[in-house]
């Protein structure tokens, strides 16, 4: 690297990364002029860290369907060159996944792409991919902003060249080879199983037509920034027409139906079962361990995170299964994947799933495949499955989760500082066996439910999670925490 650099004016306000990535709404923190600083010195770190992994000096750029993406994707692509790198340029939108399948297959130091994954329409964002083709640790995020905190501009060396290519084709055909796609195919052709999908008008458009080669029924397949005036994220509110079709009554009796929503930039899932009931992934993981572990006989580590289902080291249980946990974040399921060996799978309570036969990336497609998989082989609904699991560990729960904008960042340091200080002995009528402080305050009570009490990292929010054995003590205990946040 050369010994002189060009200083440039500090980034005001600094660009932060959080859990996923950096994101800001768009015109005001996330910029033509802030990217564009940003992206260099994004691959020159890039460049530092996994240069050895890499077979090219090559960077990955790709973009979801928001309001400017291609724009935003085509400024990065000519930044990075300007900094002496190759890039592969995407000529479509592309899930996530499959960008970061595309820096695995082209050997690429990693990828940088350009979305804002579930938040709402005025937010773009970044997301640096690793050579390993998934998030990069915290502590490359750090670097990269560290980085930028010192007024210089990456060296500019010879300028890069910028090919396009189409991501789709062969990130398709790689999926197509982890599933038994025959089998889902004649279900699908023999009308014994109908798909449905909600996109939420984002990068997943197409998808399961092209991975499938058969017909599925998508909803918001059209291009809206806006996302229909809420936000890409697969919830319950957001996804009335979904849930309102798979409430109809099939036309044809005995016909197994499932619905499948991504998010933004499909790289988490839920589902919706043949009745309309809405399956989170604290759900669906369950069910996909059980199916590795008994159709697929596949062996391996569990991963979970904090705010997952005790459902899941119940079913790992059955199967003698190790489970290990981590923080909130898939990028510290990542960082376990690349550690570890065998892994079967690890996911989060926000949907994001990945699996040990594939790149440490969480990928909504692949997980949407593999549950067809379990559905056709065993002829039975999402929920008839989920039920049976229920029933063989005993163990019944209701989960959900709430956020909570706090009127101030004091207000939060309150908050953690009485968290800290005199942490709750009994929340309602149930006494606290322990708290953990792995990430968070969790409390587990005395008749195995739990309330998960975590601050955001980048923006004065409380969120709150709890899993409990009916939906009225989870609306109480989600409630009690609230209450106490508001008073406190």
């Amino acid at each position: 690297m050369p010994a002189s650099v060009t200083l440039t004016a500090p980034l005001d306000p600094p660009i932060q990364f959080g859990t996923d990535g950096w994101r800001g709404i768009i015109a005001d923190d996330f910029t033509l002029a802030r990217l564009r600083r940003v992206v260099p010195v994004a691959a020159q770190v890039l460049a530092q860290t996994y240069g050895g992994e890499a077979t090219r000096n090559l960077i990955v750029v790709g973009y979801d369907r928001r309001f400017l993406s291609e724009q935003f994707a085509a400024a990065t692509a000519e930044a990075v060159a300007q900094a002496g790198f190759d890039v592969l340029l995407a000529d479509t939108f592309a899930p996530t996944p499959a960008l970061s399948w595309a820096v695995k297959q082209y050997q690429a130091l990693g990828a940088l792409v350009i979305t804002a994954s579930h938040n709402p329409g005025i937010y773009s964002g970044l997301k640096v991919k690793g050579a390993f083709g998934g998030s990069v640790p915290p502590s490359i995020t750090q670097k990269i902003q560290t980085e930028l905190l010192l007024e210089a501009a990456p060296p500019n060396p010879s300028v890069g060249s910028i090919q396009a290519f189409n991501p789709w084709p062969d990130y398709c055909r790689e999926l197509q080879t982890k599933v038994d796609l025959s089998t889902i195919q004649q279900a699908i052709a023999q009308g014994q199983l109908a798909v449905f999908v909600d996109v939420m008008h984002g990068a997943t458009a197409g998808g399961m037509a092209q991975v499938l080669n058969q017909p599925v029924q998508e909803l918001n397949c059209d291009r809206d920034p806006l996302f229909g005036g809420g936000a890409p994220e697969p919830l319950p509110k957001y996804l009335a027409p979904l849930l309102q079709t798979l409430k109809t009554p099939p036309k044809q009796p005995g016909q197994l139906r499932v619905g499948f929503v991504f998010d933004g930039d499909g790289d988490r899932i839920a589902a919706v079962d043949g009745q309309g009931q809405f399956l989170s992934s604290q759900i669906l993981i369950p069910i996909l361990i059980d199916h590795f572990a008994t159709r697929r006989g596949a062996r391996g580590e569990v991963i979970k995170t904090v705010s997952g289902s005790d459902l899941i080291p119940r079913i790992a249980a059955l199967h003698q299964l190790n489970v290990f946990e981590t923080p909130i974040g898939y990028k510290y399921i990542a960082e376990r994947m690349l550690e570890h060996n065998p892994i079967l799978l690890g996911g989060e309570e926000s949907g994001g799933i990945g699996y040990g036969n594939h790149i440490p990336e969480r990928d909504g497609l692949l997980s949407a495949l593999y549950l067809l998989e379990a559905i056709a082989q065993s002829g039975q609904d999402l929920s008839q499955l989920y039920q049976q699991l229920q029933a063989q560990t005993g163990y019944q729960c209701v989960y959900d989760r709430i956020d909570l904008p706090l009127a101030s960042t004091d207000v939060q340091a309150r908050l953690i500082h009485q968290l800290q200080t005199t942490p709750f002995t009994q929340i309602l009528d149930q006494s606290v066996l322990e708290c953990s402080t792995q990430d968070g305050f969790k409390f587990r009570l005395a008749d195995q439910s739990w309330l998960l009490i975590r601050f955001s990292g980048t923006e004065p929010v409380l969120r709150l999670y709890c899993e409990a054995h009916s939906p009225e003590q989870v609306v109480q205990l989600l409630g009690w925490a609230k209450a106490w946040a508001i008073a406190a």
